[in-house]
């Protein structure tokens, strides 16, 4: 039995707890004792969604919390606002949650696992003189992006100044960037990005100073990235599949009825619509995806959170439900990786997060791509346009993806077979990286003996 104590701490959006928790449970099988810290408003829901709670390995991973510093009714969907409140106030709660453990009669935290995005974090154990790790839970281009800051404000690329619409590459075979899907400039007013972008500077500094900076990627998926910025270390993908497991984490209790429906569905049939916790339609864009759905003549499994409009009101055209009811499916939250493993899956119709990429990609799934904000901007430009897996749709005059637009991708991509093909490649490559000889599997076993030494 390990000695080692871990304790992981996740920024609290449900992209980032997931793959932590998996890396997390790759630990616990390798004998290491891990305190998994989430925010007291995540720990909640958490556990209300583990219903079955052989989903953790609970001999080794225990489950704790501390507060965020907003108040319980707060919307933790504004970012500057959470951002703020937990920099004032979390590193003092984990300085004391350690403490805590330390102080106890069982094993003493020998390392930290923290999200890069949460510099905070790292400082608060840097102070305390234990190992530190910066684990990344999205794209190595999207880390090398927020890294080459202070070059890309020194090109002018980045300033008050700078056109919008402006386009750059970091380094060729990287996917193209627009200025304005810039990660900081995809969230909130001015305020809150102001707030982010100073956050991640500080987020910087403090991840280059980290023992390890690991990636939930592979490099072959990313090589242009990983070799631009060689400090950051391929760890994945991390799926839950990898150890024949169930992945843990989900804010949502999963809908499991729809793997028996999927199982009723001819192969290849399946349009997989999902759009991850944050995007959010008006009525207007919701109905128009709705009847496209219906117009397509395929079937369709829709998860549709219960606050993924803006109204509270049913959001589906009159009728609609009765109409499509033969041949789909609307779920609160589906267990994705499961879905997109099933061979009745066409296309998946995603918001391009980096969990629903790897996702789709480890299963050899092509893509129809619905950006929202963040990095799925950047997500959208490797699917597209580097790897080719997948299809953008294009919005009309009034900002909306049209009914008509929706249907022709649909009948693009399903009707060119070179999609499904150079899918399959892709999922080659994605699963040989944490195989036996594989780059990703490499650096998780190094980083094993480091964290024995």
């Amino acid at each position: 039995m390990s000695k080692q104590h871990i304790l992981a701490i996740p920024y609290p959006a449900q992209g980032h707890v997931i793959p932590l928790m998996e890396l997390s449970q790759c630990l616990a099988n390798h004998g290491f004792k891990v305190t998994f810290v989430n925010t007291e408003h995540n720990h909640k829901r958490i556990m209300n969604a583990l219903a079955d709670e052989s989903h953790i390995s609970r001999d080794h991973i225990h489950l704790v919390s501390i507060p965020d510093g907003l108040e319980p009714f707060e919307d933790r969907n504004e970012a500057g606002r959470l951002s703020e409140a937990m920099q004032r106030v979390m590193p003092g709660k984990l300085e004391e949650l350690i403490e805590k453990i330390n102080q106890g009669e069982g094993q003493k935290i020998t390392c930290v696992i923290a999200d890069q995005i949460s510099g905070w974090m790292l400082e608060v154990v840097e102070k305390m003189k234990i190992r530190r790790v910066a684990f990344y839970p999205a794209a190595a281009a999207v880390l090398a992006l927020k890294l080459s800051v202070p070059k890309l404000i020194h090109e002018g690329i980045i300033n008050n100044d700078a056109p919008k619409g402006q386009m750059f590459q970091l380094a060729p075979n990287m996917p193209i960037m627009k200025t304005e899907h810039l990660l900081w400039l995809c969230i909130g007013d001015l305020t809150t990005q102001k707030i982010m972008f100073q956050a991640m500077v500080r987020s910087n500094k403090a991840t280059l100073a980290a023992d390890w900076l690991l990636c939930n990627s592979a490099y072959d998926l990313e090589p242009a990235a990983f070799t631009l910025a060689p400090q950051i270390l391929p760890i994945g993908p991390l799926l839950a599949s990898n150890r024949l497991g169930n992945s843990a984490g989900y804010f949502w209790p999963q809908d499991l009825t729809c793997l028996n429906w999927l199982d009723q569905q001819p192969p290849c049939s399946v349009i997989y619509v999902a759009f991850g916790s944050f995007t959010v339609f008006d009525r207007t864009q919701f109905q128009e995806l709705a009847l496209a759905l219906e117009l397509s003549q395929r079937p369709f499994l829709w998860v549709v959170r219960p606050d993924i409009t803006d109204k509270t009101s049913d959001p589906y055209p009159e009728g609609y439900q009765d109409r499509v009811a033969s041949r789909s499916l609307m779920v609160g939250w589906a267990p994705q990786q499961k879905v997109l493993a099933h061979p009745s899956i066409a296309c998946f119709l995603s918001h391009c997060g980096w969990n629903s990429t790897i996702e789709g990609i480890s299963n050899g799934v092509p893509f129809l791509c619905w950006p929202y904000f963040a990095d799925q901007f950047l997500n959208e430009s490797y699917i597209c346009d580097v790897w080719k897996v997948g299809l953008k749709f294009n919005k009309n005059e009034s900002g909306i993806i049209t009914q008509g637009e929706i249907m022709n991708k649909l009948d693009q991509l399903l009707g060119d077979e070179g999609f499904k093909a150079r899918a399959s490649e892709l999922k080659e490559l994605a699963m040989t990286s944490v195989k036996e000889g594989g780059q990703s599997n490499k650096t998780f076993k190094n980083f094993i003996e480091w964290m024995k030494s």
